[in-house]
């Protein structure tokens, strides 16, 4: 009998780069309490143990950067430079948590009527990690690296076309001098999510993906009680001002639209101009998202490789046709190339209104919806006219008017004015409403899957 596998294709030209053995119930057990085991004693290390191996697996993500990020190319299709800028990233989020976990982590001593109370933190066991194609490396590593310094262990679940990537993550840990189980990969298909997340040494589940899917994930974990980090969906809001830097914000926003060939759950989506402006803008939109070339994603001349599946591009371009036949105009793209490959060209869509799937949808590609509007009022109502919540946007060039906008009018998981969104390891990042809750990174995020223990003496 032929056992399952999980096979991996590259999107540039629908070729089988490998197949991976899928891991029996015996083997996915085994891996967790391994894992636990190893937890048990790593929570005993301290910090400056753990930073030493974090550290040093930074160095090895930066010394195989180009091998890395073709592994990462070929599985998802992302320009190559655009794969090792990723790299780095992750070796940058190693870093940080290396320098800044026992500083986040330190007890913090309240004064009560006790001789002494205090919180402190303590890590829970092992974590899973169940994370998307998209950012194969980063992803993991946003949540690796937290972790691992508070002594937590983690499982991932990572999506099936990236197993390359998703083995690749184990091996450098392991080779960064880590516990052998303290992180591990396990290779199995979706539909077995549920066994992992009862398993009894699973003690918190974290989740990058669609709303459906974190939905069910979270559905199954609250069965169990074991608590949830939910980072999902969105259709961020650029809002673009009438005293605003026309050629820079469309540099930006063409920039937040095609970045990771536009699967990115913070890329710019919906585009907000006012009227005053909105004919100089769109101009200027167009020819900056004209000039973008598409092609072999291993070729550092381009800038838009393929969709990572092609039946993800396919449900792109129904959204689009969708959007079109609902009254939407297209102002570019909007077709499926006559090439091998999973790709979709730079798309603008205009005329957009509620009930389009360009207004109402995320649009996980490179589709631009542009969206006219009579004033910065009608602009900030749009905006937060979304089921998501994660990031947002603002151009003008009164950086008082768009902090006042950011901070507190605009209902986003984090605002950016005269930028686009970006995740830092120094910043909490995360959405609300139907972009989920929890936080990653930053001294809010390393805290997440810890016990925050009241100690009280008297």
């Amino acid at each position: 009998m032929n056992k399952e596998v999980i096979k991996s294709i590259n999107p540039a030209n629908d070729e089988e780069i490998k197949s991976y053995p899928v891991m029996n119930d015996q083997e996915i057990s085994k891996i967790i309490s391994l894992s636990n085991d190893d937890y048990l004693n790593w929570k005993e290390t301290d910090f400056s143990e753990r930073s030493i191996r974090m550290k040093r697996a930074g160095q090895i993500l930066r010394k195989n950067k180009e091998a890395l990020g073709k592994l990462m190319t070929i599985e998802m299709g992302k320009p190559i430079l655009q794969s090792e800028s990723e790299i780095e990233k992750c070796a940058w989020v190693c870093d940080y948590f290396a320098e800044n976990a026992e500083k986040f982590l330190e007890d913090e001593i309240i004064v009560t009527d006790a001789s002494k109370s205090f919180v402190t933190y303590k890590p829970l066991g092992v974590v899973l990690a169940v994370m998307p194609w998209n950012f194969p490396f980063w992803q993991v590593f946003r949540f690796a690296a937290p972790n691992l310094m508070a002594g937590n262990a983690g499982v991932l679940k990572h999506s099936s076309n990236v197993t390359g990537c998703a083995l690749a993550i184990e091996d450098i840990f392991r080779e960064a001098g880590f516990p052998e189980n303290i992180f591990r990969t396990l290779v199995i298909p979706s539909q077995r999510i549920k066994g992992v997340i009862q398993n009894k040494n699973i003690k918190a589940v974290t989740i990058t993906g669609s709303v459906a899917a974190g939905k069910s994930v979270a559905a199954l974990a609250g069965e169990v009680l074991k608590k949830t980090v939910l980072e999902l969906g969105g259709s961020d809001p650029y809002l673009v001002l009438e005293d605003a830097n026309l050629e820079q914000a469309a540099g930006t926003c063409v920039t937040s639209r095609l970045i990771n060939g536009g699967q990115s759950c913070i890329a710019a989506k919906r585009f907000i101009i006012v009227e005053e402006v909105y004919k100089e803008f769109e101009g200027i939109f167009i020819q900056k998202m004209k000039n973008k070339k598409m092609g072999d994603p291993l070729d550092t001349a381009n800038d838009l490789g393929p969709q990572a599946r092609t039946d993800l591009r396919n449900e792109l371009h129904e959204q689009v046709q969708r959007s079109i036949n609902q009254g939407a105009k297209l102002l570019l793209g909007g077709f499926i190339p006559d090439m091998k490959g999973a790709y979709y060209p730079p798309t603008i869509l205009a005329e957009i209104k509620p009930g389009m799937p360009a207004y109402d949808e995320e649009l996980f590609g490179p589709v631009a919806a542009l969206i006219k509007v009579k004033n910065e009022e009608e602009g900030i109502r749009i905006a937060n006219d979304s089921e998501f919540g994660l990031g947002a946007a603002v151009f003008t060039s009164d950086l008082k008017r768009g902090e006042k906008i950011a901070k507190e009018k605009i209902n986003s998981g984090s605002c950016f004015v005269n930028d686009f969104v970006k995740s830092d390891p120094r910043l909490p990042f995360g959405g609300i409403k139907e972009s989920g809750y929890g936080r990653e990174l930053s001294s809010f995020g390393i805290k997440e899957f810890m016990n925050i223990k009241t100690v009280y003496l008297k």
